[in-house]
C-alpha cells in the first residue's frame, strides 16, 4: 500500500473558498475510491492561496477482486435429450470465459438453470485513479468559477499543474493539455523554481523547504505566534480574533508579521470603526494594552519576507492612513446630524416593497415595543426606554459610517446613542435587538433589548407572511427561520411567557387594511410556522420525537413553559410505570375523540352508580388543586407527577364501568369527566402522541 496525494496548482484563490472546496475535494476523492473497490485510509487536506493538496493514506494497489454467481439459460434448454450441451450453453460458457465443465446447475425460485462463478480481476490503482481524477478535480465546487484560455473547464482559478503520486509513481493524465507531473510550484517571489516531489511522504518538507507552508494548521499557528510576538515587541497584546487568523492563514503561503502604528488622532474615532476598518478592508490586526485599550498600532501578516521590512511596514501606514481619515471624517460628518433627522431620512429608505419604508417599521416596531412592555408586566419608565429605543434602532443605516461599513449597524446605533446622552439600556438594546445575527449567537442581555428584538423580529415576520413571502424549503431570503427563532430562544432566555398567539395577532394587524379573517389566517400561519421552530429546537436539545410531538401540539402559546413542560414529561417517562399510565391516558383521550364529546360539561354526582366513579372525581378534584399549587410554584415536575397519580383511579373507572352506557345522562356524565381528566393531563402533553 502507498499513499495518494493530488495538488491542484492554480492562481490565487480567495481565502473564504480553500477550506471549503479541500473538504469537498477530500470527501469526493474518497467516495470515488470506495465506489472503485480500492481499500484507504482516511485523508488530510493542505492547501494555500495558490494550491488545494489533498493526500489518502494506505491505498491498495489495486481493485478488490470480485467473485459472482452468473445465472444462465434453464437445465431444460442447456441440454439435449442425451444430456449433452446446447449451443445456449456453450454460448453461455463462451461469454463468461469458462470451459463447460466448470458450468453448473443450481436450483433457483424458477427452477433448475445454469450457473457459473465469474471473477472480475481487479484493476491496478494507478490506472483507476487517472481515469477518475479528471473528473474529481473539476466537480470541486466553489461560489463562483471562471474559464480562462480555450479550456472548456470551470474553476476558482486558472489551473497551471497538477500532482499526482501514489507512492513515488506518477499517476499520469491529461486535463484538457494540462499533464500530471510530480512537480509543484514554490513561493512566487522567494522561491521561483518548481519543486520535484520525489514520494507522497517529501510533500510537506519538499514545499516548505521552497518557502511554502501546506498545512494548514501549522501556518495558523505561524499566524498566531507571528503576531503574539510582534505585539509583545509593542507593549500590548493581539485583540482576539479567531475568524481573522482563519482568514490570514488562507490568505499567505508563508506567514511573515510585521507592526504598523498611526496617528494618535484617530483614537477619537470609535474603537469599533477603527478595528473594522483594519480589519475588514486590510486584514489587519489590532493591538490592545493591559486595560484594553487600543494602541496606536496595528499587525499585518505579509506573504513575503523582505530585505527592509520598516519599508513594508511603511506601505501597510500608508494604506491604512487613508482608511483612517475616510473613517475619522464620515463619524465626524454623522456627529453633525441628528437622530430626527436620520429618522426622517428613514422615509426615503425601503424595507421591502409590499412592505414600505423602513420608517413605517419603526413606527410599528415602537408601536409592539409598547404592547410588549406591557404584557411582561414592566413599568411606565421601562416603557418610555423601550419606546424611545425602537424609534432610534434602524436610524445608524442612514448614516456614513454604516453605508461604509454595514458590518457596523446596530453598534453604531448603539454608540451614536451613547455619545449624545441617551439611556443606556436605550443605546445597548439599538445593538442588542438584532441578535441572535447566527445559529447559536449571542442573545440580547438587556430587558429592554429582548424586547425590541422580539418586536422587530416579529414585525419582519408577520409582515412577511401578509405579503405572501413565506419561506419554502429551498428559499428563506428574509431569514424568516432564523429570526423566529431568534424569538423562541429570546422568550425563553428571558423567560418571558405572555401569549404567542396575542402578539403575533398585534402585529399582524400593525399591517393596516388587513380584514377580521385575515388577520385570523396569518395569526394561524405565523403561529404554525413558530410551533414547528419549536420542534426543531427540542429536537436539536436531544428530546425524542415523540415527546417533542405530544409537547408541542398542545401548544407553544406561552414558550418558557414548553421547555418545562418536555423536561417534566422527559423525567416521568423514565419512570418504571410510564407506559401503562401513556396507555391509560391514550384510552381517555381516545375514547372521547370517538364520542366527538368536546363540551366540558357540569359532572353530576347524583349519576354516579359505581364507587369507582365517585372514586375517580375525588382524585380528581385533589390533584387538580395540587396541579394548580405546583403550577403557581413553577414545579412542572411535581405538578405531571400529581397527574400521573391519577393513574389507578383511571384504571379501575374503566375496570368498573361502561362508558358508553344506554343512558345518555349517565353516559354524558361519564364523558364529562373524562373531558376533565383529559383537559387536566392535557395542559401538558398530548398523551396519543406518545410511542409505547
Amino acid at each position: 500500500m502507498n499513499n495518494f496525494l493530488l495538488e491542484i496548482g492554480t492562481e490565487e484563490i480567495p481565502a473564504g473558498y480553500i477550506e471549503p472546496a479541500l473538504n469537498a475535494l477530500a470527501s469526493t476523492l474518497l467516495k470515488k475510491l470506495t465506489d472503485a473497490r480500492i481499500d484507504h485510509g482516511d485523508a488530510k487536506i493542505y492547501g494555500t492561496p495558490r494550491r488545494l493538496a489533498v493526500e489518502i493514506a494506505d491505498v491498495s494497489d489495486k481493485q478488490t477482486s470480485v467473485t459472482q454467481n452468473v445465472i444462465g439459460p434453464p437445465e431444460k434448454v442447456a441440454f439435449n435429450g442425451n444430456g449433452k450441451p446446447t449451443v445456449a450453453a456453450q454460448k453461455f460458457a463462451g461469454k463468461i470465459g469458462i470451459p463447460m465443465d466448470e458450468i453448473r446447475v443450481t436450483e433457483t425460485e424458477k427452477g433448475r438453470y445454469l450457473c457459473a462463478e465469474k471473477t472480475e480481476e481487479g484493476v491496478a490503482s494507478s490506472e483507476i485513479l487517472a481515469n477518475i481524477l479528471p473528473d474529481v478535480i473539476t466537480s470541486t465546487p466553489f461560489p463562483k468559477t471562471m474559464k480562462w484560455a480555450g479550456y472548456n473547464i470551470h474553476f476558482a482559478r486558472p489551473i497551471h499543474s497538477i500532482l499526482a503520486l501514489l507512492g513515488k509513481n506518477v499517476v499520469s493524465f491529461k486535463l484538457e493539455d494540462i499533464e500530471s507531473g510530480n512537480t509543484a510550484s514554490g513561493h512566487r517571489f522567494m522561491y521561483a523554481d518548481n519543486v520535484t516531489v520525489a514520494d507522497t511522504g517529501d510533500y510537506v518538507d519538499s514545499l516548505r523547504s521552497a518557502s511554502v507552508v501546506v498545512d494548514l494548521e501549522e501556518r495558523k499557528k505561524i499566524v498566531e505566534e507571528e503576531i503574539s510576538k510582534i505585539a509583545d515587541d509593542l507593549g500590548g497584546r493581539v485583540l482576539p480574533d479567531p475568524e481573522l487568523v482563519d482568514i490570514v492563514k488562507n490568505l499567505v503561503e508563508y506567514p511573515i508579521a510585521v507592526a504598523g502604528k498611526f496617528d494618535t488622532k484617530y483614537l477619537e474615532v470609535p474603537d469599533e470603526v477603527l478595528i473594522t476598518a483594519m480589519r475588514e478592508h486590510q486584514k489587519y490586526f489590532a493591538v490592545i494594552d493591559e486595560k484594553n485599550r487600543l494602541m496606536p498600532c496595528f499587525i499585518a501578516v505579509n506573504n513575503t519576507r523582505t530585505k527592509d521590512m520598516t519599508l513594508a511596514a511603511t506601505g501597510h501606514e500608508r494604506v491604512l492612513r487613508a482608511r483612517l481619515a475616510d473613517a475619522q471624517f464620515f463619524y465626524k460628518s454623522d456627529m453633525e446630524t441628528s437622530f430626527d433627522e436620520w429618522v426622517e431620512r428613514l422615509k426615503r429608505v425601503l424595507f421591502q416593497a409590499k412592505l414600505g419604508s423602513m420608517y413605517e417599521k419603526i413606527m410599528r416596531v415602537r408601536e409592539l415595543s409598547e404592547f410588549l412592555a406591557d404584557e411582561a408586566g414592566q413599568n411606565s419608565e421601562f416603557r418610555h426606554r423601550v419606546s424611545r429605543a425602537a424609534t432610534l434602532c434602524k436610524t445608524d443605516l442612514v448614516s456614513q459610517v454604516v453605508v461604509e461599513f454595514p458590518k457596523l449597524q446596530g453598534v453604531m446605533g448603539r454608540v451614536y446613542a451613547s455619545v449624545r446622552g441617551e439611556h443606556r439600556e436605550v443605546a445597548y438594546a439599538i445593538e442588542e435587538h438584532y441578535r441572535p445575527t447566527s445559529s447559536g449567537g449571542l442573545l440580547p442581555e438587556t430587558m429592554t433589548g429582548a424586547i425590541l428584538a422580539i418586536a422587530d423580529k416579529m414585525d419582519s415576520l408577520c409582515g412577511c407572511f401578509s405579503a405572501g413571502l413565506i419561506p419554502t424549503g429551498a428559499s428563506d431570503p428574509y431569514a424568516l427561520r432564523r429570526q423566529g427563532i431568534g424569538i423562541l430562544q429570546i422568550m425563553h432566555d428571558k423567560g418571558l411567557s405572555f401569549s404567542l398567539k396575542n402578539l403575533i395577532e398585534k402585529s399582524t394587524r400593525l399591517f393596516r387594511g388587513k380584514t377580521d379573517q385575515e388577520i385570523k389566517d396569518i395569526t394561524a400561519a405565523v403561529y404554525t410556522f413558530l410551533k414547528n421552530r419549536m420542534a426543531h429546537l427540542l429536537s436539536e436539545e436531544g428530546f425524542p420525537k415523540d415527546n417533542i410531538a405530544a409537547i408541542v401540539d398542545i401548544s407553544v402559546d406561552h414558550v418558557p413553559n414548553v421547555r418545562n413542560r418536555a423536561r417534566a414529561l422527559g423525567k416521568l417517562r423514565a419512570e418504571p410505570d410510564f407506559e401503562p399510565l401513556a396507555i391509560a391516558f391514550k384510552r381517555v383521550v381516545n375514547i372521547i375523540r370517538k364520542a366527538d364529546y368536546m363540551v366540558m360539561g357540569n359532572i353530576d354526582e347524583s349519576l354516579f352508580e359505581h364507587e369507582c366513579e365517585s372514586a375517580l372525581f375525588t382524585a380528581y378534584k385533589v390533584v387538580k388543586e395540587k396541579v394548580a399549587d405546583d403550577l403557581d410554584k413553577g414545579l412542572f415536575d411535581q405538578a405531571l407527577l400529581d397527574i400521573a397519580s391519577l393513574r389507578d383511579a383511571v384504571d379501575a373507572f374503566f375496570e368498573g364501568v361502561m362508558v358508553m352506557a344506554d343512558d345518555m345522562k349517565i353516559r354524558d356524565n361519564r364523558l364529562s369527566l373524562l373531558r376533565h381528566i383529559a383537559d387536566l393531563f392535557g395542559e401538558f402533553a398530548d398523551f396519543s402522541k406518545i410511542s409505547t
